[in-house]
């Protein structure tokens, strides 16, 4: 999931905002998007590529789980820790600038990464390309907020750009079986050309800055904060929004970190027949983000946040009652599919409710607090997941703290059921972006 495309300023150019005819795009245009959405595959394969390849890496250089997970949920602290500064980092530097930048540098770590020797500087790299995916993936949808006509054009190049994002976990558990084959290390290796060749097309298609930009904010640290408001904290559909998806995301990461060890070590499988058992918690995501849009018109944000925080606490109960995973068909496969129902059912719908109140000058404020909150589910429950599955030789105790943290979501929804109907403010569909 990434930040929501702000709106257009007084500083956006004539030839930015006419770059576009309705329905029809040049070649440059398509060429552009699909730089931009390549970004977020890469983005997306990083966690998926890598989540296969722990139990490997762990081994080979002595690595618990506790340990070993760091190289996940560094990434996700990383880009955590960098979404609230975004802004004024991009206002500062300039779009082009910072998504070049972020660009050259993730490409550099991906190749200090594959030639690491120890566990601390292999966990920094992962932090680095974090920060630099906070700064890549909201510029570009930025990017496309400016390039792109509004209405039909810009909904559409939006859906490519989620469509894409979403698609890359599914690429990342595909390609990680092959890359296994030759070593661990590719898992590392293998993004730099593809970061390097997106950089240089970048460089000659990425457009430039819109002229007399507005003065950028204060940093965080300054007197008068560009971070989140007090007032933004006080919005209830969109600390709710923040809690959900936080809960959802760190049960998901947690989950798929157990399965993984569980599927390696405690079943004997290969890699490449680990990846192909967690396609069933991936490939439904990708398959449906096209129709989330209808999916929420028809049904409102809220029952779909409740259905889709529903489910993962029924696979987490079920597997917690069933640990023992096997056989597939009847043990892992209803967990798996169960969780990630949650986010078919309520990926966008808590993206929009995210915004839904928040008034459209505060909300370059209050979507990068949002993604934070997505981000921190990952980062505090991997960790905890990681010391449980080293602390105890079965996977009861890890099970039983995700259920209660998709018991949490479950919950706040539920919460958000009762809660009146917002008096004005309608969904964001520039929110829908993929995880």
């Amino acid at each position: 999931m990434t930040p929501d495309a702000p709106r257009r300023g007084p500083g956006t150019t004539t030839a930015a905002r006419t770059a576009t005819g309705a329905g029809r795009w040049d070649g440059r245009l398509w060429a552009l998007l699909f730089i931009l959405s390549g970004n977020m595959v890469l983005d997306a394969i990083e966690v998926s590529v890598v989540l296969v390849a722990l139990p490997s890496i762990g081994a080979d250089l002595g690595m618990s789980p506790l340990t070993v997970q760091w190289l996940m949920s560094g990434f996700a602290l990383g880009f955590a820790a960098l979404l609230p500064l975004g802004a004024w980092i991009t206002a500062r530097w300039g779009r082009r600038r910072a998504y070049l930048a972020a660009m050259a540098v993730f490409a550099a770590a991906s190749v200090a990464g594959g030639l690491a020797d120890g566990p601390a500087l292999l966990i920094a790299t992962r932090i680095l390309k974090g920060l630099c995916a906070a700064l890549t993936a909201p510029t570009g949808l930025a990017i496309i907020s400016t390039t792109f006509r509004d209405g039909p054009d810009q909904r559409r190049a939006v859906s490519v750009y989620s469509l894409f994002g979403a698609a890359g976990f599914t690429v990342g558990a595909l390609l990680s079986g092959a890359l296994l084959e030759a070593g661990w290390r590719w898992t590392f290796l293998f993004p730099a050309p593809v970061a390097l060749a997106l950089m240089l097309l970048g460089l000659r298609l990425l457009p430039p800055d819109p002229p007399d930009p507005p003065d950028p904010p204060d940093p965080p640290d300054a007197g008068a904060p560009a971070g989140p408001r007090p007032c933004l904290l006080r919005d209830g559909r969109l600390r709710r929004s923040a809690l959900g998806a936080a809960s959802l995301n760190g049960t998901y990461a947690g989950l798929l970190l157990l399965v993984t060890f569980q599927c390696q070590e405690r079943f004997g499988w290969a890699p490449w027949k680990c990846a192909l058992a967690l396609l069933p918690a991936c490939v439904p995501l990708a398959v449906t983000v096209p129709f989330a849009g209808r999916l929420v018109a028809r049904h409102g944000t809220a029952r779909l946040v409740a259905l889709g925080a529903l489910t993962p606490f029924a696979g987490c109960a079920l597997y917690l009652w069933r640990p023992e995973g096997r056989p597939y068909a009847t043990g892992m496969l209803p967990v798996l599919l169960l969780v990630e129902a949650g986010f078919v059912l309520a990926f966008a719908a808590l993206n929009m409710q995210a915004t839904a109140t928040v008034p459209a000058a505060r909300r370059g404020r209050a979507v990068p607090l949002y993604q934070t909150g997505v981000q921190l589910g990952g980062v505090l429950t991997l960790p905890a997941v990681g010391a449980l599955l080293t602390a105890h030789d079965g996977y009861r105790p890890a099970l039983s703290l995700l259920t209660a943290v998709s018991a949490v979501g479950l919950v706040t929804a539920v919460a958000g059921l009762r809660a009146p109907a917002p008096g004005a403010g309608t969904p964001d569909h520039h929110a829908q972006e993929a995880p």
